[in-house]
This record gives C-alpha cells, structure tokens and sequence, in this order.
C-alpha cells in the first residue's frame, strides 16, 4: 500500500457508524432485487443474487426481508419494475474523480439530490464520460486471515486473478483484496473458498487508475464529508473516489 489508503480501505479506517440503518437494509434488499431480476431467482444459479444475499446476511437484515426482496425481483410483488441502474460522476475539491452507482425509480430526483450534495461540499455533479475513463471495473474478493501468501499467489493464479494486495481488515484482523475481471469473479471466489480462504465479500468495484494525494487536512475533510452525503442519499449503491492520503492524515482528521 506504500503508506497511503485507498478509498476502499479509508472506508473502513474511517469506520463510520450509520445513523440509520434501515438505509443499510434498503441499499441491500435493492441489490437483491435488481440481481433477481437480472437472473434466475435462485441464488443456486445465480451469483449476483447470492452475493447480495449474503452481503444481507451479514448486515443482519431479517430473512423475510431477503425474501421479499428476492419476490420483488422476480416479479412476485409489486416494485421492481421502476428501478434502474445509472452511473453517475463527479468531481470533489482538488480534481478528485468521483464516480456514483445508483438505483432509482426516478432520475431526476436522483440527479437533483447528487447536485446538491457536490455543491454543497466543494464539488460537482459532471457530465457522463467526465471521469468514467479515469476508472477499471473490476471483480473484487476480500478474505481475511491471517494469510499465508504462497498459498494465497498459489490460488490467484488458479482463479485467473489479476493481481492481489495485502490489507487490514480492521486493527486486530489481516486480510487481502483480489482483483480479477468481472467476467471471472464467481470462479475466483469459488477458488479461493475452495483453498478455505475466508470470503467476506465478493464485489464488482470501480478501480481508478490513477489517484490523486490529499496534503491537508482541510481538503481531507472536505472529501471525506461528500463521501458521507454522497452515501447517505437513499438512491446511492456504491461511491468510489480516486484520492489517497497517508496514515498520518487519516489519523489527524479523525481525532
């Protein structure tokens, strides 16, 4: 990691608690539904579906919740048929690129909340195409440890994974990311738990491919709160974001 967090990491360093966690339970239970609708219903023969199910279970969102999401999609139930997936990009304060992934049953309310969101927190909502290109779209798995890296080189190379980097899960917990296409996801994780790897979670997640270092804590701040209102909106999936900043920053804007 050369001394600097990645968005993905800095998302777990910062460690924010969400205030309300029937957004967490409505965020999944729309990858539920979206996934069921995208495939067959039954997360047997459907990896999209058994991903976002078990990303719910671990969140603790009740079963029948999980099933009535799995209904919506499937077309059993009211209220799947509105929801889109749509991209959206940004810029935060110094340049940096932001891409959003949304579902939504309204565009327009969607675009006006982002807009609002970037401006009032030094950035801006983009044009399509505007940042996309800065960014890879990848299949991630996150395993945690300890790991015993020959093994974890031996397995990447059997799944086709890209590439692989060492992390902390938490203070007291190791672990590693392992790239691959989006294409192979479902085999690399199926490879990594069949050499007992502990898969947390496998993801696709916008990869940038260059990044932007954060020297103040004045501008660290200032992202880090667009990232938490670009988050908290009901419509946002997923942000992703293409700064880095050190350890010592981290640790300076968060005491």
């Amino acid at each position: 990691m050369s001394g600097h967090s990645k968005w993905a990491t800095i998302k777990r360093q910062k460690a924010r608690v969400d205030s309300a966690k029937g957004k967490v339970f409505a965020r999944i239970s729309r990858e539920i539904i979206v996934a069921a609708r995208s495939g067959v219903p039954d997360p047997a023969g459907n990896f999209q579906l058994r991903t976002a199910i078990e990303k719910a279970k671990a969140a603790d969102i009740p079963s029948e919740n999980i099933e009535r999401a799995i209904a919506k999609g499937a077309g059993l139930a009211g209220g799947s048929s509105e929801l889109e997936a749509i991209r959206y990009e940004g810029y935060g304060v110094g340049g940096v690129a932001i891409l959003i992934e949304a579902l939504t049953d309204n565009r327009n309310r969607t675009a006006a909340d982002l807009r609002e969101a970037f401006s009032k927190n030094g950035g801006n909502l983009g044009e399509t195409g505007c940042v996309g290109w800065m960014f890879d779209h990848k299949g991630v798995c996150t395993i945690s440890g300890p790991i015993d890296e020959e093994q974890l080189f031996e397995a990447s190379l059997e799944a086709e994974a890209e590439s692989y980097d060492l992390i902390s899960i938490d203070e007291d917990t190791e672990g590693a990311e392992v790239l691959t296409s989006v294409a192979n996801l479902e085999k690399l994780a199926d490879v990594l738990k069949q050499q007992n790897f502990t898969v947390l979670q496998s993801e696709n997640r916008w990869i940038p491919s260059n990044t932007v270092e954060i020297e103040t804590p004045e501008k660290a701040k200032s992202l880090l709160k667009l990232m938490d209102a670009l988050e908290d909106l009901d419509d946002v999936q997923s942000v992703t974001a293409n700064f880095e900043m050190t350890d010592e920053m981290m640790s300076a804007i968060m005491t």
